[in-house]
């Protein structure tokens, strides 16, 4: 008889178990909140209010999906996820490189970069005009931050994860100490990438890693460094995804609530799931908790489990260190490309990325969606709430809805009609904020507006707003301490979501999906069934710098802060011999 999972969450951690628990033969139930969306926050939102006749609904978003080359884990899985179109494609298949990034700012000419190995002539030109660009940099703070990051990079493993996960990356930078560029571009700059990770509150061990992973991912000929999906997050990756699961055996079921978590002895003995107001109590061989740090602290956190295990206490504190990244999609009558890929606003107060998207849908036909016209759509991340704005001098999070969208819009103007009007009012045709907010045109007459929901307070954004319910987490410092592993002392239950401990090390898809991974070898491991365990990858680094690291590892072990290694000739073939024994494992 098949061992038996109760999944709880279907965001991508609880679909990315599902995946692997149904492929290995356990028998799988998913419980998710959402009325009829899978994925999470990962999930695009369908807008029937713009639809006429028969056309299909466009698509929201609660932020734009980014897929970087040192993904390896969700690709895996979405490589084993047939794209649903009669092909023999997969999900995979529907990414497309990004191949241009862009860091804007106010009033200046934007810099452009390729967003991976340089390709072409036109890749290497635009190097070079970005070497010669007016970054606002002062003298020698170019040459610091080329240290700051020679230092990440020879660094050894055990001072990133024990030393820098104790200091916070504003204070690893310095950035107290120089100008306000140097802020911009490189301190403020990175962690606006990296979600919705913020400089004075993330730690060196995690930003680190992801910045080195990204310059490295630069270095690499074959790989694509920012990939992007080629339509909608729902049509191109989610329902094809469902739809596999569910053709397997996964029985996924929407709209219910995780209202407790019971115990029998040392062992957890049921869930009570609240699903069409039937309040029941389910129970399997195993539970496997892939629920957000905020929710999960709510059903795990209990004095009952506590008491079968005392770490999860720790969840509580964990609740409270998050942050807000919510997506803001601007439907256009006219498409506006602006750059082939992410553009990062670099001295915006509300830290906006955005992306033109309309140039990587190839196949999507927008005149079969909505109200056939809209041609285009700029989709925003909006990553500060707490910083006044530049039109109403108001955080977001004190702002109602229609200054939200007006502020955003000119922080965006502000960037990019600088040589020309990209950004035009009357080009806009609808607006949409987060989860099932809607706007017309109209919000851009002056006054209030006769929509009451229009002159409401935003409910998005600061984590101090109680109406927030899906923020993401941020590794502040001396937080690793604070996560569990993906198995607990309570021998039947799991978990699987970005705060639990893995290699990723930061709220992201591939964090989820890693999780999931060992949340699922622990319950292959606890049930001794004969199966192969799900694959786990550690992240890449160049052999050549292992010299350089065991110089540090060398240093640490003796107390010894890290030190400026000078380069040496040999420091390749030494290299390469510390890897022959086996060292690059602890360097």
């Amino acid at each position: 008889m098949k061992k038996s999972v109760i999944i709880l969450g279907g965001g991508v951690a609880g679909m990315s178990a599902a995946h692997e628990l149904i492929e290995k033969g356990f028998q799988v139930t998913v419980y998710e909140r959402q009325e009829h969306l899978p994925g999470g926050k990962a999930r695009s939102i369908p807008l029937p209010e713009f639809t006429q006749g028969n056309n299909k609904d466009l698509s929201g978003e609660h932020g734009f999906r980014f897929f970087p080359g040192f993904y390896r884990h969700l690709i895996d899985t979405m490589k084993r996820t047939p794209s649903g179109d009669g092909t023999q494609k997969s999900t995979a298949d529907n990414l497309i490189e990004a191949p241009i990034m862009m860091l804007a700012r106010a009033g200046k000419k934007p810099i452009q970069m390729p967003s991976g190995f340089p390709n072409s002539l036109a890749d290497l030109r635009l190097i070079v005009e970005a070497l010669h660009a007016d970054t606002g940099l002062e003298e020698g703070e170019s040459k610091v931050i080329l240290g700051k990051i020679w230092q990440l990079m020879t660094s050894s493993k055990r001072r990133r994860s024990e030393e820098y996960e104790q200091i916070g990356w504003w204070d690893y930078c310095e950035a107290d100490k120089y100008s306000p560029a140097y802020r911009e571009l490189f301190v403020d700059g990175l962690t606006r990438t990296l979600v919705a990770a913020k400089a004075k509150k993330a730690n060196t061990f995690t930003n680190g890693n992801i910045l080195m992973q990204m310059i490295f991912g630069f270095g690499k000929p074959h790989e694509i460094s920012d990939r992007i999906l080629d339509g909608p997050t729902n049509e191109k990756w989610l329902y094809p995804w469902l739809d596999y699961l569910k053709k397997q055996g996964v029985d996924y079921h929407f709209k219910t609530t995780v209202v407790s978590v019971k115990t029998r002895g040392k062992e957890i003995a049921g869930v009570e799931i609240l699903e069409n107001g039937d309040l029941q109590t389910k129970t399997a061989d195993y539970y496997l908790c892939a629920l957000p740090v905020e929710r999960a602290a709510k059903v795990l956190a209990t004095p009952e489990l506590i008491h079968l295990d005392g770490r999860l206490a720790n969840l509580k504190k964990l609740s409270s260190q998050v942050a807000w990244m919510n997506g803001i999609q601007y439907f256009l009558k006219e498409d506006v490309k602006i750059n082939a890929g992410h553009i990062i606003l670099a001295d915006s107060p509300w830290a906006l990325t955005v992306i033109s998207q309309a140039q990587f849908w190839a196949d999507y036909r927008w005149e079969e969606y909505g109200d056939s016209e809209v041609n285009g759509v700029l989709s925003i991340d909006v990553s500060d709430w707490d910083a006044p704005g530049v039109v109403f001098g108001k955080p977001a999070k004190d702002c109602t809805v229609k200054e939200v969208i007006l502020e955003v819009w000119t922080q965006m103007k502000q960037n990019f009609n600088v040589e020309e009007e990209l950004l035009q009012d009357d080009n806009v045709a609808y607006v949409y904020i987060d989860e099932a907010i809607i706007f017309d045109k109209s919000f851009f007459k002056e006054g209030p507006s006769s929509n009451p929901k229009l002159n409401k307070p935003a409910k998005y954004g600061s984590s101090l707003v109680t109406e927030n319910d899906e923020p993401l987490l941020v590794n502040e410092v001396g937080s690793w301490s604070l996560r569990p592993e993906s198995y607990t002392a309570i021998p039947n239950l799991f978990l699987a979501s970005d705060y639990v401990r893995s290699v990723t090390n930061l709220a992201t898809m591939e964090a989820a999906n890693e999780t999931a991974r060992r949340a699922v070898n622990g319950i292959i491991a606890q049930s001794g069934e004969r199966v192969p365990l799900c694959s786990l990858w550690e992240f890449k680094e160049p052999t050549w710098l292992l010299y350089y690291k065991w110089l540090d590892e060398k240093r640490y072990k003796q107390g010894l802060k890290w030190g400026k290694p000078r380069i040496k000739w040999y420091a390749l073939p030494a290299s390469w011999l510390l890897r022959l024994l086996g060292k690059h494992k602890y360097l």
